[in-house]
């Protein structure tokens, strides 16, 4: 029996970036069930990211590893050109790729609020730029920003809230830019999701779980629906966008 019917993102390409792990991870997967073919980037977990690979491709669905720091633009550049030779296409750039470092201010190292700068908001422009080159009507752009652009309840966090604060105008910008050629732009804020990088138990999870609405941690799966809904053909007047997945955080 065919399922082609239902595939909403069939014979589409798509590139991940910061795809090998977590809500990146989710998002290439939902990608690959919709029936897209995804290409993900990313920077240490080789292996993680060539068995994540093997599982689409060995239940019939076509992924690509590409390891690239996104801090590098080059690395980024090339990964956008790699993924376009592979399948003839680039539909969906989501730029996934984040890294987070908390410090008191005094204390604040510029390497890591340079590293912040170059990962979360530089190489977000660097993949646009190449990737609007090779898309044309009905692309997709998907930034992941975060609800701590909006609100940020903890000490330690200025330069990621910064960074993050930064999606919301660039994507308002490129929306703008891209829209006559057929292009959506638009960024999801996640809040507090359930990953390796911030786990739902622990201190940090106690001291934030208090400040939702909903009292829990969300699931990278409850962003990855989100963002498969606006690489989808339903979302087309959806652009510029800030839109929030946050549990009720900034509620």
């Amino acid at each position: 029996m065919s399922m082609s019917h239902s595939l909403t993102l069939d014979t589409k390409g798509a590139l991940v970036q910061g795809g090998s792990r977590g809500i990146g991870a989710a998002i290439v997967r939902r990608l690959a069930k919709e029936g897209a073919q995804v290409a993900f980037t990313y920077v240490s977990s080789a292996d993680t990211a060539e068995a994540l690979a093997a599982e689409i491709n060995d239940a019939g669905g076509k992924a690509l590893a590409l390891r690239a720091d996104s801090a590098d633009a080059s690395a980024v550049q090339q990964a956008v050109e790699a993924t376009v030779k592979a399948f003839g296409r680039l539909d969906i750039l989501v730029n996934n790729a984040g890294v987070l470092a908390v410090a008191p201010v005094a204390e604040f190292d510029l390497a890591d609020f340079d590293r912040i700068l170059a990962v979360n908001v530089r190489s977000v422009f660097v993949a646009s730029q190449a990737a609007a080159r090779h898309m044309g009507q009905g692309g997709r752009i998907i930034n992941i920003g975060s609800t701590n652009a909006e609100r940020m309840p903890f000490a330690g966090g200025a330069p990621y809230a910064m960074s993050k604060s930064a999606l919301v105008g660039l994507t308002k910008g490129l929306a703008r830019d891209l829209g006559p050629q057929g292009i959506t732009v638009n960024n999801v804020q996640p809040g507090p999701v359930d990953t390796d990088m911030n786990p739902a138990a622990g201190d940090f999870a106690e001291s934030l779980i208090p400040l939702m609405a909903i009292g829990r941690y969300g699931h990278v799966e409850e962003i990855a629906s989100f963002v498969a809904y606006l690489a989808g053909p339903e979302a087309g007047y959806i652009t510029g966008a800030s839109l929030t997945a946050d549990g009720g955080f900034s509620a």
